[in-house]
């Protein structure tokens, strides 16, 4: 559920506001009546995953960066 609230209500209540949103409630800020800001609750990113992970699962062909040669010599790889 959103609650909104214009900038001045929201800057008056801003303990109050934060509070809601630790309780997962999304606050919407509005200026002169139109909607200019959106606060949620931060989730923590995921983790990066682990370098590696498909090693010895793909396979690339040995032609795989090999280009035509009429591309290789529109794009300047080759004259």
């Amino acid at each position: 559920m959103s609650a909104i609230l214009n900038i001045t209500e929201a800057k008056a209540k801003f303990s109050e506001v934060v509070e809601r949103v630790i309780q997962g409630e999304e606050i919407i800020v509005t200026r002169m009546g139109h909607p200019v800001a959106r606060i949620t609750r931060y989730d923590q990113a995921a983790p990066n995953r682990r370098l590696g992970n498909f090693e010895g699962r793909i396979r690339l062909s040995e032609d795989f960066d090999d280009w035509p040669d009429d591309i290789a010599r529109d794009i300047g790889i080759t004259d």
